[in-house]
This record gives structure tokens, sequence and C-alpha cells, in this order.
């Protein structure tokens, strides 16, 4: 397996050197030289494995040059009950309703980026030794809320690595603030950024297409990588929980083998989804792919429009991590839909970079409204949603969920389509509990109270326990304080490094 540049100025290589770099020397993503197909027979098969075996299954095509034994390490590593506090990883909670959802925030930070950023460490300490030489590797983060706390839980005290986040200064829940500035580890360095994710994203994108500081982090003994899902060793681990949550529904005759179903993806960066459709591509029985977006629904108005925009005020809503103009996975996709033509991709993503849009050819647009439906929902919407949820079902959704499940119902409502559907679950509610209470408690219940407190109170009112690594996350001391301006990150990580 072979991997090559979205933008095509870039020599193929393989799995190992595609990890190890994160992001393309062209400044494109690395992408498969080709989807390994998975037959339905084997998918028919897949309901007795556990997520283990099943994750071992869809990676191994993908990890050549790797050795089985090799792999099967880093998902034992990575997958296990002392990192997850479900055996099942990702189990699925049926809702009656004919939808489903799949929780994916059972890991360390209670978010669905655990599910990769646990066994990526792994994955990019095997790919610096088959690839050999270079210096210690510093990897590079840009996250809305969860994917900060996640890779640092990851590569935390890693031999051979250092690990720079930079999170929106104003843009991010306390609680995941709070993870973020008192993590441990001798080689975890987290910055605040003025202004908001986009900001913090190209911020990490210019300092990773920077050549002249790439030859001074050579000369220094360094080298960058990433582990925002640019890279393809994040986005990787993804593939197999649509291929789980298939093989669960199986388990349970809930569908028969080959009988098509929905997912519906609350989603900023695109990645999560985009995971979906390369299981969609490599042979999932799927129906359609609904993408949720808030009021930052660049995305929303994209599927529709076939014209990307960024161009537009932003929102900063209750579900943060959604709060994303600049969707960096949206470049792996048109490239697929294309028939991998990276000149257009070139040209579509210039103009992105020189007039804040761009728009797609029309015959991409028609392929993309092929696999994907989209809407968006208000945060008022969100909230009605956590609260109708509980009331009817019993279950607790974080604001995020909450997004989803309402633009799943209008997508029910609108298409007629009643086939069984999949809700991916990005983040534990008592993540963001502030505004999980107040939409189950009333607008005032929070007032006066720190969301350390409502941790409490949302225990007490739902049944549901605290998680335990945010029970006394309040006593932990601030160990990050740093606030840099876009402008300053650069010479941020120069400084970090010794390099200033």
């Amino acid at each position: 397996m072979f991997y090559e540049s979205t933008r095509g100025g870039t020599a193929r290589v393989g799995v190992a050197q595609a990890i190890r770099e994160g992001i393309a020397p062209d400044g494109g993503l690395y992408v498969p030289g080709l989807l390994p197909p998975v037959d339905l027979g084997a998918i028919t098969e897949f309901p007795m494995y556990s997520y283990q075996g099943l994750a071992e299954q869809i990676m191994t095509p993908f990890l050549s040059g790797f050795s089985k034994a090799e792999i099967r390490h880093c998902i034992d590593a990575a997958y296990n009950t002392s990192k997850f506090d479900d055996p099942a990883i990702a189990p699925l909670h049926p809702f009656g309703d004919g939808s489903y959802i799949l929780e994916l925030w059972h890991g360390p930070t209670y978010a669905f980026k655990d599910i990769a950023l646990q066994i990526l460490p792994h994955f990019l300490a095997l790919s610096v030794k088959r690839t050999g030489g270079g210096g210690e590797t510093v990897i590079l983060v840009a996250t809305s809320g969860d994917t900060g706390k996640a890779a640092l839980e990851g590569f935390r005290d890693v031999r051979g690595t250092k690990i720079i986040v930079f999170f929106p200064s104003e843009g991010v829940s306390e609680i995941q603030k709070r993870q973020m500035i008192t993590q441990e580890g001798g080689n975890t360095f987290v910055l605040a950024v003025e202004g908001n994710f986009d900001d913090a994203q190209a911020g990490v994108k210019d300092i990773f297409t920077d050549p002249g500081l790439r030859e001074r982090l050579k000369t220094g003994g360094f080298e960058f990588s990433s582990a925002n899902s640019i890279n393809w060793g994040r986005l990787l681990p993804q593939i197999a929980y649509y291929f789980s949550a298939y093989a669960a529904l199986i388990r349970d005759h809930t569908v028969k083998p080959g009988e098509k179903i929905n997912f519906v993806v609350p989603t900023g960066n695109f990645g999560n989804i985009l995971a979906g459709f390369y299981a969609w591509e490599m042979g999932l029985p799927v129906n359609r792919l609904v993408l949720a977006a808030n009021a930052n629904n660049v995305l929303s108005d994209f599927i529709k429009t076939g014209v990307y925009d960024r161009r537009r005020s932003f929102w900063r809503t209750i579900s943060p991590s959604m709060d994303i103009l600049v969707s960096s996975n949206l470049e792996r996709l048109l490239y697929q839909l294309t028939g991998r033509d990276a000149a257009k991709i070139r040209v579509w993503m210039r103009e992105l970079t020189e007039t804040g849009a761009y728009s797609v050819d029309e015959g991409a647009h028609e392929r993309i409204q092929g696999f994907f439906w989209s809407d968006w929902a208000k945060d008022v919407e969100a909230l009605e949603a956590i609260r109708e949820t509980h009331f009817q079902y019993g279950y607790v959704l974080d604001p995020h969920t909450a997004v989803a499940r309402v633009v799943y119902e209008r997508y029910r409502d609108r298409s007629g389509d009643t086939k069984k559907t999949v809700v991916l679950s990005t983040a534990s509610p008592f993540k963001f509990n502030r505004h999980v209470v107040c939409a189950l408690l009333g607008e005032n219940a929070g007032t006066g109270r720190g969301e350390f407190e409502l941790l409490d109170l949302l225990a007490a009112y739902t049944g549901w326990p605290v998680p335990e690594g945010l029970k006394n996350l309040e006593q932990q001391p601030v160990r990050h304080e740093r606030v840099v301006s876009r402008e300053e990150m650069k010479e941020a990580v120069l400084q970090i490094l010794g390099l200033s």
C-alpha cells in the first residue's frame, strides 16, 4: 500500500513515512493509493470478533510494512480496559425508534478522539523505527477542544517525542481547558491562541509548510509530525468503528447482512464523517451519511450548493468542538470524488487560501450529494433535543450529539427514510455539563455554579456517574498558562525547542 498527496507534488511514500510526516511536503494530505475492499462475507463474520479483532481486520491492509505482531501490539496497547471503561470500546445503545447511539467517548478523556489518539503514538513509534534516522519528533496539534487533551494523554512521556498543543483561548469549555492546562508530562506543552480554532489550525499549517522552519528543526535535531486528523494514522482507526457498529446490529439481529443503514455524524473538521465515507467505499452497506452542523454551517452549505465559503461570521456555540470554518479533511473527499485529480485540488485549495471560497464542478457536487445529506441545528434546538431525549428515553446527550439528533429527525421527516440509523455520540455529557444541566433543569440551574460543581448536580439528577478522570480535575495544579497570537506561534515553537 502506497500513499500519495492530494496535491500531487510529492512522490508516493509508504505508510510509515506518511504517518511520520503527518502532512505532505507540498501541503497536501496523504491518502492511500486504493481503498481495500471488504466483501459482504467478511462483514457477516465481524460480529464474531472483539473490537480489537475487528480493528485488526480493517486496518491491516492499510499498514503494509508493519508485521501482524506489531499491528496487534498497537491495537492491544490502545484498546483495553485500563484505557476504556467499557470492554466494547464503542458500545451501541438502542433508542427503540429505529435509531442507535454509537458511544465513542469511553476512553481516558471522554471524547471520540481517544479511539484514534490512543493508537496513534504506537503507530508513530513504529513508523519512526521503520523509516530510521531523523531526530526527536515534535507533534503539533491545533484543537477545538477534545483533540488536544486526547493527544496530550496519548503522547505523554512517550520517548523521542514532544507534543505542542494550541487551543483557542475563548473557544473551549472550562472542563476542556482545564484538562489541557493541567496536563502532566515532561514532553507536553499547551498554549492558548488568541482567536478561534481556525486561527490555531491555520497557524499550525503555516508552521508545517514553512521549509525554512523545517530546516531549522532538522539542524536542531527535531522533525514535525501531527496528531490532528490530517495525519493518516489518526484517521485510519476511525474507519473501524463504523464497521463495529454494523457488526453490533447484525449480532443483535437488528439488520440482516447487506441491509443498508444510515449514519449521522456531528462534525466540523470533516474527519469523523470522512472515515464513514471510506468505510462505505470499502464495502460497508451504507445508505446515506448525514452531516450535522451547528451555526458554523459552512459544511452544510457546501453539501447543498457545492460552494465552500468561509467568509462568514464565526459563532461560538454550545457545541464548541464543531466551531470550525475551515474543514481540512474535506480535501481528501474531493480528491477521491474527482477521480484523484490533484490539479483541481490545488486550484480549489489555492482559491480558499487567497479568496476564502471555491466552487466545485457540477460532477463533483452531484457525487457529493449522492453520498451526503446535511443540515444544521441552532443552540436552542440542541438544548431541546437534550431535554426531550432524556424525557423520552432516559438518555443524556452532550450538545454535539444533540445537534446530530436534531438533524437526524429532520432528515427522517423530510426524506421519509426509515432505515436503521446510527448516530455517532462524540463526547460524554459531563464534559459540557453546564449546557446539559440548563437543558434538563432550566436555564437558571447553573447560575452561580462552576462546571465542577455542576458535575455532581448532573450525576444526582440523571443517575449517571461522574467520569473518574473529571472528578478531581479542579484540584489539579495549572501547568500551562501561556497565551500567544497566531503570529507568535512559530516563535513559541522555536522557544519551546530551545532554537530561538
